[in-house]
């Protein structure tokens, strides 16, 4: 929708540039930048090419835009590349950018196209962002940045206003992408920085780490015996969010949540702006139902039936704008509260399976397959993104009909003097709805006196599930059989309003289904999160990663740069000790807080296994002098051995 909108602006200003065409020509420096930064990187594995062209040398590697599983580096860097191509993706959400026009039975391939070559002419934001060439990467990314912030910028000077928004309708849509792309000159330009004092010796390189300081920090509170004091929390930790210092968002979901939000306040631009010109559209149409009534006469009943539905239109049509311009503003706050609470639910989630806990996952997804889990990952941003903006849509016309419910049933009586009315028929709902829960209540209440047990001490809370008084209960369920017919059939009623109304307001959630127990299989967008959180957790579980790290890490000595990892290493962390009593502390310290592993020790299973063997000897040869016909007799381990 704000896709075709930014189009339709396009074309009516008379710019001598227009940004869909630079998009088409930046194919050609992206596919050149990557060529250059494949040919500058080397590759790990040698491959039958290396053989044949050794002058390569290896070149010509895979370039990697960002890594979406491991990587914390750069987190918002990334976050705000991925706010540079936010406008583009609204226009792939609003399926208006067609490269070429083809049959409507192969639309879909044409989406395709199109969605690969954005995802090549933004390829060089992110690939100058994780080139191991930190220099020539950030050259090229300040090269390419400016050209794009040149091009944004003089197309937005030279056509600034719209019909929808007034004179600074371009610079409202497009100044997200703009921040984002001066951002990024600004982090290019630190990086080449940062390499030149690199290069002169003015500075060390960052040692590359499989593990990051705050996964250190969380292995450390792991092991220690008692938590850590920790601080009071501020009234924002206590009501709004509490940060974790020992955990941080990976790329993928920065990015996520910042295209989600730029896109949300793209998306509630161009709701208002097209609300008001269908709201015109109405208006310009009771003005033409209007002079046909004046034309009529006076006289005539027809024309006093258009004079009364045109006031009744005028009505609705007031009243529908103030309702879609309250209900905006309540929507799109809604909306973004959506998206921050997804991240507090990722991060939930994430230190629940690091505990070990999956009991709020269903258990059709316990055991989840591991291609589906990695698919996962590369599917969730696109369908977030996607979630939230239809989520929005779709919880905005809800908020709609209840404002409109709410003006007609309430405001509008009031204004026209009808409060007694008002309320006497407010008072038959209310009424009739009390009931209801009142007999269902009742209901509760007569199986709690008369139709259960005592207690079976005086301390229990509950009454045991035992009837009392069968006669007289099954006389009572008789009789109310009846009625409680009738009030199932309002009751279904009721709960199929609530899950539809449940449903279209939680259809932004990915984190949680919409479905009932046992079909959660069904809902695509929840066993994405289940799969995505799954492969996030095998592939950063903190413990895992500094496992991985202290296997690949040497011996460092005191003279050594400290690194991250090194404060499990007690020759850099603390007073020197000999090997073997380091070794000796370790294993005695392991076997203290894990005691069952002392019954799996090396000496311990070897004296198992000989004993097993004499037994078993012992047993043949009882077995042997058994043979004359006396009974079998069978050795059995005692407790005593």
């Amino acid at each position: 929708m704000s896709g075709s909108l930014e189009v339709e602006l396009v074309r009516h200003c008379d710019s001598r540039i227009s940004v869909d065409l630079f998009l088409h020509l930046s194919v050609i420096p992206a596919v050149l930048i990557t060529v250059v930064l494949s040919f500058l990187q080397k590759r790990v594995k040698t491959l039958p090419l290396d053989r044949r062209l050794p002058f390569l040398e290896g070149r010509f590697a895979i370039v990697v835009p960002l890594d979406t599983i491991g990587s914390l580096s750069n987190r918002w860097s990334y976050g705000f590349a991925f706010g540079a191509v936010s406008s583009t993706v609204l226009l792939l959400f609003s399926e208006s950018y067609v490269p070429f026009s083809v049959p409507p039975w192969a639309r879909a391939i044409v989406y395709l196209v199109g969605a690969l070559e954005v995802g090549l002419v933004y390829f060089p934001f992110f690939a100058c962002l994780s080139t191991p060439c930190r220099t020539v990467g950030a050259v090229l990314g300040i090269v390419y940045s400016l050209c794009w912030i040149v091009v944004t910028v003089w197309s937005t000077a030279m056509c600034p206003g719209g019909q929808y928004l007034g004179d600074y309708e371009k610079l409202i849509f497009k100044w997200p992408s703009i921040f984002s792309l001066v951002f990024l000159l600004g982090r290019f330009v630190y990086i080449l920085v940062k390499g030149v004092r690199i290069h002169l010796g003015q500075r060390q390189a960052d040692p590359e780490e499989l593990i990051e300081r705050h996964q250190v920090e969380h292995v450390k509170e792991l092991l220690r015996r008692t938590a850590a004091p920790r601080k009071p929390l501020s009234w924002f930790q206590r009501r709004v969010y509490e940060w974790d210092p020992h955990f941080k968002f990976p790329n993928r979901i920065i990015g996520t949540a910042i295209i989600s939000l730029i896109g949300l306040y793209t998306m509630t631009l161009a709701d208002y702006s097209l609300s008001d010109v269908v709201f015109d559209g109405m208006e310009s149409w009771k003005d033409a139902l209007a002079e046909v009534g004046a034309s009529c006469g006076a006289g005539f009943n027809s024309s006093q039936s258009l004079a009364a539905a045109v006031q009744v239109l005028e009505e609705f049509i007031y009243v529908a704008r103030k309702c879609w311009l309250a209900t905006t503003i309540f929507a799109s706050l809604n909306s973004v509260a959506y998206t921050l609470h997804i991240l507090a639910c990722y991060r939930k989630h994430l230190k629940r399976l690091w505990r070990g806990e999956r009991s709020f996952i269903p258990q059709s997804f316990r055991n989840f397959k591991s291609a589906s889990a990695v698919a996962s990952i590369t599917r969730y941003s696109g369908w977030q993104i996607g979630f939230t903006l239809w989520g929005y849509l779709i919880v905005h016309f809800i908020h709609f009909l209840f404002a409109l419910l709410l003006a007609y049933v309430v405001v509008l009586p009031i204004i026209h003097g009808q409060v007694l009315t008002m309320l006497s028929n407010l008072s038959i709902v209310a009424l009739t709805i009390g009931l209801v829960i009142a007999l269902v209540v009742l209901q509760v209440a007569i199986v709690q006196v008369f139709f259960l047990q005592d207690k079976l001490s005086p301390t229990d809370t509950d009454k045991p599930l035992a009837i009392n008084n069968r006669k007289a209960f099954h006389c009572f369920n008789y009789f109310f059989f009846f009625y409680n017919v009738v009030m199932g059939i309002s009751t279904c009623i009721m709960r199929l309003l609530l899950s539809v109304v449940t449903g279209t307001w939680l259809i932004s959630r990915i984190d949680r289904t919409i479905m009932q127990r046992g079909y959660e299989g069904m809902d695509a967008g929840y066993s994405t999160w289940v799969g995505m959180i799954y492969a996030d957790h095998h592939h950063n579980n903190p413990v895992m990663v500094c496992f991985c790290q202290l296997l690949l890490s040497k011996t460092l000595d005191v003279g050594h740069t400290v690194t991250s990892y090194s404060t499990f290493n007690p020759a850099v962390s603390g007073p020197a000790v000999s090997g073997p009593a380091s070794r000796r502390w370790r294993l005695v310290y392991t076997l203290l807080k894990n005691p069952r592993l002392i019954l799996l020790r090396k000496h311990n299973l070897s004296s198992q296994t000989a004993q097993q063997a004499a037994l078993k000897a012992c047993n043949v040869a009882l077995r042997a002098r058994s043979s004359g016909g006396m009974p079998e007799i069978e050795v059995v381990p005692s407790e005593d051995c």
